[in-house]
């Protein structure tokens, strides 16, 4: 991502000279964008164009199925919305991932384009919708607080086994995205929806992480136990090396070591622990 987006500064300072003059810059805060995109389908896996709005009016960011209907197939909140490179989980080099969340729960939509310098304009426009709402949101805050909370990177990525919450089941490889507090596993990484997620806590609020699981616990095919506790109930997972192992207690320690925000607390209020199947 970062040489991606370095690339694009260095051809609009040098080749397009949209620092010297303003009338060339990408209007990147105008609230309002409207292209096509190849979006992957939910169900068959297949890239197919698709019509994108960003409307700061609207407060949202939608896609249509087709290129003339009035009603869009999604419509994704700025309030939620996240935008990620991944070209090596797409497959394209300017693959670009989308999250946002819908009843609670989030949804992931996978889209690229041709044009690397098209891709980096609609990452740029999102940047700058989000940073007109959370102008609006939080007036107090000054430019230096509200940049990091645009777009993120996810904590970590990466495959590792999990059992059920009665810890009898045997344990099933599932692809795991970390995004802040969210920790989120699907069957497979390019998977719309999560099958279930787990808030990550902090210290103060009884959340800790261990290496290892339960010497009772039987199932597993790796070897390399994690057991994360909560108020509700101890999560075992289970990683294929040691180097990952430790990756994932770090990247679970990093959040569990800092305090909650008052927005966070509402969060776990309002957090459900999804028990679906495996």
């Amino acid at each position: 991502m970062v040489r991606l987006l370095r690339e694009q500064w260095i051809r609009a300072r040098y080749e397009r000279n949209e620092f010297e003059f303003i009338e060339k810059q990408e209007p990147y805060s105008a609230g309002y964008r409207e292209g096509f995109l190849w979006k992957r389908g939910r169900d068959n896996g297949q890239f197919l164009s698709r019509k994108f709005i960003l409307s700061e009016r609207e407060g949202a960011l939608k896609y249509f199925n087709k290129q003339d209907a009035r009603d869009p197939k999604a419509v994704m909140k700025i309030e939620t919305l996240n935008a990620t490179f991944q070209p090596a989980k797409i497959g394209n080099p300017y693959g670009l991932q989308i999250t946002y969340l819908r009843d609670n729960s989030t949804r992931n939509i996978f889209v690229y384009h041709s044009d690397s310098k098209e891709m980096v304009d609609w990452f740029n426009a999102i940047r700058a919708a989000r940073f007109h709402y959370l102008q609006v949101a939080f007036p107090g805050a000054s430019d230096e607080e509200l940049v990091p909370k645009l777009t993120r990177s996810f904590m970590k990525e990466g495959f590792m086994e999990k059992t059920g919450p009665k810890h009898t089941e045997g344990f099933k490889k599932r692809w795991f995205t970390m995004d802040d507090r969210r920790l989120m596993y699907f069957k497979d990484p390019l998977d719309a929806y999560a099958r279930g997620e787990v808030f990550i806590g902090s210290k103060e609020n009884s959340y800790t992480v261990l290496p290892g699981l339960p010497p009772s616990t039987q199932g597993y095919h790796w070897n390399h136990g994690i057991t994360i506790v909560t108020p509700d109930r101890k999560f075992l997972f289970a990683c294929e090396t040691e180097a990952e192992q430790r990756d994932w207690i770090a990247a679970f320690q990093r959040v569990i070591n800092r305090p909650m925000r008052p927005q966070e607390y509402f969060g776990e209020d309002h957090f459900h622990h999804k028990n679906a199947p495996l």
